[in-house]
């Protein structure tokens, strides 16, 4: 009697068991992060540079250096307090670009910051042409004290 309550019991904690295991196996990984789209070295923003900085909206930045670089400069997150209040911006490098010369490449923990919002970090950095970079400086909410603001053409 007691071997067949002995089996009874194995096979009662088998099938009780079997179904909690399989729910705890860890399920598929969601898609892939998106790559990165880093800048070659020599086409990265040069922070000792920069001339001219717009706030586009609270997720998107625009940046020239000199009279031919123009960037534009995706932000990670909502920082809402960018170009708010003391009106200058700094773009911090991460570790390994200051050793190189406070570059910015779309590399991770490149971040920016002003003196109000805490450091935000850049998701993406590409090159735009003369004629985006106008068309973003059009929309932007904030701008740098240092540039001539956009024309507004409108007439009274």
């Amino acid at each position: 009697m007691k071997p067949v309550i002995s089996v009874l019991l194995a096979f009662a904690l088998a099938s009780g068991i079997g179904p909690v295991l399989a729910q705890s196996q860890p399920a598929p990984p969601q898609s892939a992060p998106v790559a990165r789209n880093i800048l070659p070295f020599r086409d990265c923003i040069r922070t000792d540079q920069i001339n001219e900085w717009h706030i586009v909206d609270t997720k998107t930045v625009i940046v020239r250096t000199g009279p031919y670089q123009r960037y534009l400069v995706n932000l990670q997150a909502d920082c809402q307090w960018l170009g708010v209040g003391y009106p200058s911006i700094s773009f911090i490098p991460n570790n390994s670009e200051k050793a190189m010369g406070y570059r910015i490449c779309g590399q991770v923990g490149e971040k920016v910051r002003n003196r109000i919002q805490p450091p935000c970090g850049i998701q993406s950095v590409s090159l735009i042409s003369e004629a985006q970079f106008n068309s973003y400086r059009a929309q932007a909410k904030y701008h740098s004290v240092r540039t001539q603001q956009p024309a507004n053409n409108q007439k009274p």
